[in-house]
């Protein structure tokens, strides 16, 4: 004999709707889309919600559960309390169709714009071979379901409609890390795809599309974090900066990304700075016509590094500009005060 609990059901379509109350019986075992299936038995034929497998594995019952999104059929009913008021409603982010079911064709646009696999010339299908090794990274990824929990819990998306034109989202960015790790896939712009195309810049890592990921696919850790530290590399580098100091542009190689084409995408992601696809440039020179290679060609640095506090290995004694000295306490026989017993000063 089960007992009775309280839900909480949204109920309406695009034009609108509201929060209905329900009274259902809950049996041992069961889940929320267990629940949903008795109040379309019992009590509200006409509500909508979309499911396949009830296993976990097709993403279809996404929904939210008390405000957090979840699969229907993996979430039990033994998680909360007996008392609990269970509220669902569907995904925030995409349009309601009507009632739990959401529109989100959006997910399927940004699939088609992603690039697919690109097999090296001269290799048939059939004909791939890779080891484990090889592609035990990015295999991980090939566990996405597609429920578009990530989708839907991404701030980005979530909070500001007006993003979804220049950014592609979580399940997006595992595909291009997938295929950038892909042992024969022969594009070599995927990371800069990802950021000049799919808006991976906008994405802060707070991690949230990791933490309702079903599958437990480390989202943020194992693909968009070594997908923007390449990114970046080329880009902040110490030495790759040096050598845009020393090198002309045309030295340089040409491997930087192609700019966006994408509706909304903006400043250093649209291509215009930090890329080599501008045109040649010219070097600045000075009022009299003359180039300023001064930084280039004095022995000794000329000043601080662009860079903050980073040490070179140049001897103090043939560097120009020396850094205040760290503001110590001094005792009356001109020694350092507050040394710690492992020989660094303690703070005062």
């Amino acid at each position: 004999m089960g007992t009775k609990r309280h839900f909480r059901v949204w109920r309406g379509d695009s034009a609108g709707g509201d929060i209905e109350d329900f009274d259902v019986e809950v049996n041992e075992g069961e889940v929320v889309l267990d629940i949903i299936h008795r109040l379309q038995a019992t009590q509200t034929p006409d509500l909508a919600c979309r499911w396949n497998c009830k296993a976990g594995k097709c993403g279809s019952c996404s929904m939210e559960i008390n405000g957090k999104p979840r699969l229907g059929c993996m979430t039990r009913m033994s998680t909360f309390e007996e008392d609990e008021t269970v509220t669902i409603t569907p995904l925030r982010t995409f349009p309601v169709i009507r009632d739990l079911v959401t529109d989100v064709s959006f997910n399927y646009d940004k699939a088609r714009e992603t690039p697919a696999f690109a097999p090296p010339p001269g290799v048939a299908p059939g004909d791939y071979r890779m080891q484990q090794v090889d592609v035990e990274r990015s295999q991980e990824f090939r566990k996405c379901i597609e429920c578009f929990l990530c989708q839907n819990t991404c701030h980005v998306v979530r909070d500001h409609e007006e993003n979804k034109a220049a950014f592609s989202g979580p399940r997006y960015f595992i595909r291009a890390a997938e295929l950038d790790m892909h042992p024969l896939d022969d594009r070599e712009d995927r990371k800069e795809y990802a950021q000049s195309h799919q808006g991976m810049g906008l994405c802060n890592i707070t991690k949230c599309c990791t933490e309702v990921c079903p599958e437990h696919i480390k989202i943020t850790d194992n693909a968009i974090i070594p997908m923007k530290e390449r990114v970046v590399d080329r880009r902040y580098d110490p030495l790759v900066w040096l050598g845009r100091k020393i090198f002309r542009r045309d030295q340089l190689d040409g491997d930087g990304m192609a700019p966006s084409s994408s509706v909304g995408v903006t400043d250093v992601a649209k291509g215009a700075p930090f890329t080599t696809n501008r045109g040649p440039e010219g070097p600045e020179v000075r009022e009299d016509g003359r180039m300023d290679v001064t930084e280039v060609t004095l022995p000794t640095q000329g000043g601080p590094s662009p860079f903050g506090d980073q040490e070179f290995p140049l001897p103090s004694g043939r560097v120009a500009y020396q850094p205040p000295a760290p503001q110590y306490g001094v005792h009356d026989d001109g020694q350092d005060g507050d040394h710690g017993t492992d020989g660094h000063h303690q703070a005062h």
